[in-house]
């Protein structure tokens, strides 16, 4: 049966202590969060014969969280992705974040999301066990305007899905870009990444200049290495030397999601993995999504359990609107006006190949 739990998980330095929450669905799919970055350090999927396993990367220690320098399960914000040379225009003001990513602000900058303390609850979702965390980002923080206040809510629901809501309220004119940040190998750590067998939604994706910025083509994915509109395993093309993968080391680019223009989640990925028979689907409201392979992992500061974090041996399916969106008027705006609300979810749904 379904279950909510919490305990102390540490102290972060300033002394304020953080709490761990174990969410347990009535399949008895486990999912642990701590209030540190609102990260997911562990979430639970079963294999074809009904064995659960820990399918996300994590370390064992909030030290080693404080640590990490690779977001693994964190919440990302104010905005998910780069913003390039760390600055933009809004309404007439140019804002200047600050530079964590060369001359770009990469994922709120250094004091972003991920290192929040993010406030915990208990609330009631039908069908399923839910955890809210609130966050309050002051006017200026990193560069961004206006006061944001921040909730996030995962559900874990009885048919096995990871429901993910966003909701943010600014009260002054900004930009808001918020996403999930969890690596994903669903055989448990037994394999890389490569064997896995993805599918992804679109017919386009976003070229990125030697900054990875989007260079502001659309560029069709057939015929590329980009194509996964069929699913096909994450390491067939990968070594190819293509310069798109020479300039991410592997992919770390935007697809622009096929969409039907409902606001609810539609299929953005479908992701396999054969000798488990573990599958994942995303579903999301938003119009694109990040797939990094995880090509900059490494063990420093080790995995759970004593597992070890190399190239490849996770990967993001990071729901967002595109990067540097601020600074590209042709994609979709990530404004916020004041006294409006910020409103996205995404759906990570597991299942078994029989």
């Amino acid at each position: 049966m379904e279950a909510f739990h919490s305990q102390l998980y540490g102290i972060l330095p300033g002394g304020t202590p953080v709490q761990q929450f174990m969410l347990v669905n009535n399949n008895g799919m486990q999912m642990k969060v701590i209030e540190y970055g609102g990260i997911i350090t562990h979430l639970t999927a079963a294999d074809r014969d009904g064995n659960f396993e820990d399918v996300v990367l994590g370390h064992d220690s909030l030290e080693d969280y404080l640590n990490s320098e690779y977001y693994l399960g964190a919440l990302i914000g104010r905005y998910g992705n780069r913003i390039a040379n760390g600055c933009f225009m809004l309404n007439g003001t140019e804002y200047q974040l600050t530079r964590n990513n060369g001359i770009n602000s990469l994922h709120g900058g250094p004091g972003g999301f991920h290192t929040k303390h993010w406030k915990g609850e208990q609330v009631e979702r039908d069908g399923g066990v839910a955890l809210k965390l609130s966050c309050t980002s002051p006017d200026g923080e990193e560069g961004f305007p206006g006061t944001l206040a921040v909730e996030v809510t995962y559900t874990l629901t009885h048919q096995n899905a990871l429901h993910i809501e966003y909701k943010a309220r600014t009260d002054t004119l900004t930009v808001v870009n918020l996403t999930q940040h969890s690596y994903f190998n669903l055989s448990g750590m037994k394999d890389d990444i490569s064997g896995h067998e993805l599918m992804i939604h679109a017919d386009t994706f976003l070229p990125v200049d030697e900054n990875i910025l989007p260079t502001g083509e659309f560029a069709p994915v057939n015929g590329t290495p980009f194509d996964f509109s069929t699913a096909k395993s994450i390491g067939l093309d990968i070594e190819t030397g293509h310069l798109q993968l020479e300039l991410g080391n592997g992919f770390d680019h935007n697809w622009v999601l096929n969409k039907s223009g409902k606001n609810e989640p539609e299929l953005a990925a479908r992701v396999a993995h054969p000798p488990s028979g573990r599958v994942m689907e995303v579903y999301t409201t938003e119009p694109g999504m990040q797939f990094y392979s995880g090509n900059a992992l490494k063990n420093d500061p080790p995995g759970k359990r004593g597992t070890s974090h190399y190239p490849r041996t996770g990967f993001c399916l990071e729901t967002q609107h595109y990067p540097n969106s601020p600074n590209m008027p042709e994609f979709p705006s990530t404004v916020l006006n004041a006294n409006e609300e910020y409103q996205t979810k995404t759906v990570y749904r597991f299942l078994v190949n029989k």
